[in-house]
Parts: structure tokens; C-alpha cells; sequence
């Protein structure tokens, strides 16, 4: 008896160790795994134009070479018709008309003159006056941690050259992954007990569906965004409302910090341009984000990419603490997957309730008659 708890104590250390040396491991790598994320995202999006096509009958080789094929059709189109313009706006936005707006409202705002537009803020910060060194300061800090953040990821997301380079390893990953999906699936299934296989596939499958929701959100999203912001810019006069609702679209990739960084050279135009306009400004950035995320998210997401706005801010505090800033923007489909294998593995396997996720919550009412039935 004693030397069979002795042994099975071996086995757990044993096991153990190897758990420890497996999570190290994966900490080592966990900028690579990231890109590798990154990659099967792009991948999995790739896959809608080609499951289009085989379902016309085509060969999957011949799909995915007419996707290829189309997709550098589009980007050549885009960079002949499209991409000048915003080229000239987004030039003159960074080089002239930021710089002069940032300067412009620290200036208004020292000498008082932003009272008169603004009164109600008189009352507030009437005696906050902003350096402009300590201004420089915190843009360079900010540059410098931002730096920091993108190298924690990998070596090779510190400098635009090895940016370039991490975006070819994930194109290159992808276009592996696409070519032949389901040996790396098969891979991933092989690696579980026999009898968890076909429990495993199910899963893997409720992931895909899960991915393929947040790409179909994000990009109805940025595309409504962009679209939005750039109609309602324009309306009030501000001539670089192309460059902008492309920045802000972009931006919107990103929850909660999006907005914000979208609002910023925003406001800094308006003030050169149209400066009576600012409050129109901050109105359609934050109006075209509340319609992203309280009203087209929720009609085009599935009950998986229903998730909580705190959590998913608490995803990207995490994400980008573990990898950086490349953490954050993938901060929501790394959340949700996360949310999936929590329910899948966890509370439906280990814990047995199979009903998670399908029973309707309880009314407070009805809860505590439960608790307290009445005397009848």
C-alpha cells in the first residue's frame, strides 16, 4: 500500500515538473504563440472567400489562388484610386495641421480664451495650466513606452523594419495554415486522450465560430465607423475627413482606447479649421463608437462574443501586460476564446453542467420563493 501512494506521489512530482517546465516554455515563446494567433485570425478570415468558392464547385487549391489572386487585385486598386488621396491628407494631418492644433489649444487654453467658448470649464480648471516642455516629456515617455511595450513582445516588433518582418512571418504562417487547415487541426486533436477526441473537434469548431463572429463585428464595425465619422467630419468642415475616418475605422480595431486616440487628432484639426465645431467633433467620434459597441456589435455578435465590457477591458490590462501592445489590439478574440474553453472544458466537462449557457436566468422572485415558500 505504502509503496503504491509512494509511487503515485512520484508521478504527480513528475507530472508537475513537467507542467512547470512546459509553462516556462510557453512564456519563452509567447511572443511567436502570439503571432501564430495572429496568423490563424488571418487565415480563418482568408477562408470566407475560398469556402465561397468551393461551394461552387472549385477545387480548394484553385479557391485559395483566386482569392490570392483578387485580394492583391483589390490592394492594387485601392493604392491606384484610393490611396493618393488619404496619402496628401494623411501627410499634411502629421506634418502641419496636428502639430499646429496641439500648439494652438495649449496657447488657448493658457491665455483663458478657451473659457469663452467653453465657460463651463472655467469653473473647473480654471487655475490648470499646461507646460509645453512637460507636454514633449510625456509624448516622448509615451514614445519610449510604447517602445518597450512592442519589444516585450518579440524582439522583432521593436523598429519598423522588424514591424515589416513580423508581418511577413504572419503572412507566411497563414498562407501555410491555409493550404492545409485540416493537418494542423488533426494535430491539435491528436494531442488529446482518444476518448476526449471527438469532444475536442466540437470545441475547436465552436471556436471557429467564434472567430469568424469577431471578424464579422470588427470589420462591419470599422467599416461603419470609418464611414460615419468621415460623412459627419465633412459635414462640418473639416477638409482631411477622408484621412480621418480611415484613422478613426482603424482606431476602432481597438475597444476602449480607440476612440480616444481617434479623438485626439481629431480635435487637433478642428481647432486649425473649425474650431467652433470641437464639441461636433468629440459628438461623432464617441456617437459613431456608441453605435459600435451598443448597437451593431450586439445585433451582429453570437451569444460567444457577448461579452462584457469590463471583461474585455480586463482582457486587454492582461494581454498587455503578458505581449505588449500586439496583447492589446488581439485582446477581445483572445478573451472570447478564453471565455469559450472556460465554458467548453471547464464548467460543461470537468464541472458536468452540460445546461451552461442554455438556461434562462432565474427572476429574484422567483428565487426567493424558492428559498422561502409560502405558508399555503
Amino acid at each position: 500500500m505504502s509503496q503504491t501512494t509512494t509511487r503515485n506521489s512520484y508521478n504527480w512530482i513528475f507530472v508537475l515538473l513537467i507542467a512547470i517546465v512546459l509553462l516556462i516554455a510557453l512564456w519563452t515563446i509567447r511572443g511567436i504563440l502570439l503571432l501564430a494567433f495572429a496568423a490563424v485570425l488571418l487565415t480563418v478570415f482568408a477562408t470566407a472567400p475560398v469556402r465561397i468558392f468551393e461551394r461552387w464547385g472549385m477545387n480548394r487549391g484553385v479557391a485559395i489562388l483566386l482569392s490570392v489572386f483578387l485580394g492583391i487585385l483589390l490592394i492594387v486598386v485601392a493604392i491606384m484610386l484610393v490611396f493618393p488621396t488619404l496619402i496628401q491628407q494623411f501627410s499634411v494631418l502629421f506634418t502641419d495641421i496636428i502639430p499646429r492644433g496641439v500648439e494652438q489649444l495649449i496657447e488657448e487654453w493658457n491665455s483663458g480664451r478657451v473659457f469663452d467658448a467653453f465657460p463651463f470649464l472655467e469653473d473647473y480648471v480654471q487655475n490648470f495650466v499646461i507646460d509645453t516642455e512637460v507636454i514633449n516629456q510625456i509624448a516622448t515617455q509615451l514614445g519610449n513606452a510604447l517602445g518597450t511595450l512592442g519589444g516585450s513582445v518579440l524582439p522583432i516588433v521593436g523598429s519598423v523594419a522588424n514591424t515589416l518582418l513580423s508581418i511577413l512571418i504572419i503572412i507566411f504562417l497563414s498562407m501555410y495554415f491555409l493550404a492545409e487547415p485540416r493537418r494542423y487541426i488533426s494535430g491539435i486533436i491528436a494531442m488529446t486522450p482518444k476518448w476526449y477526441r471527438t469532444r475536442m473537434q466540437e470545441i475547436l469548431e465552436v471556436c471557429d465560430d467564434t472567430i469568424r463572429a469577431w471578424l464579422r463585428v470588427t470589420g462591419a464595425s470599422m467599416l461603419l465607423v470609418g464611414i460615419g465619422t468621415a460623412i459627419g467630419l465633412a459635414l462640418i468642415g473639416v477638409e482631411q475627413w477622408a484621412a480621418l475616418g480611415v484613422l478613426a475605422g482603424v482606431l476602432s480595431f481597438v475597444p476602449n482606447f480607440g476612440p480616444l486616440m481617434a479623438l485626439i487628432p481629431s480635435i487637433a484639426v478642428a481647432i486649425i479649421q473649425a474650431p467652433e465645431n470641437t464639441l461636433w467633433v468629440i459628438f461623432i467620434i464617441y456617437g459613431m463608437s456608441f453605435l459600435q459597441s451598443q448597437i451593431v456589435g450586439p445585433l451582429l455578435a453570437n451569444e460567444s462574443m457577448k461579452l462584457a465590457p469590463v471583461l474585455i477591458l480586463i482582457g486587454q490590462v492582461v494581454f498587455g501586460v503578458f505581449f505588449g501592445f500586439l496583447g492589446i489590439m488581439l485582446a477581445v478574440p483572445l478573451t472570447a476564446l478564453g471565455v469559450v474553453l472556460i465554458s467548453e472544458i471547464y464548467i460543461k466537462d470537468f464541472l458536468g453542467d452540460r445546461l451552461w449557457g442554455s438556461v434562462k436566468p432565474v427572476e429574484e422572485a422567483e428565487y426567493m420563493e424558492e428559498l422561502m415558500p409560502s405558508p399555503d
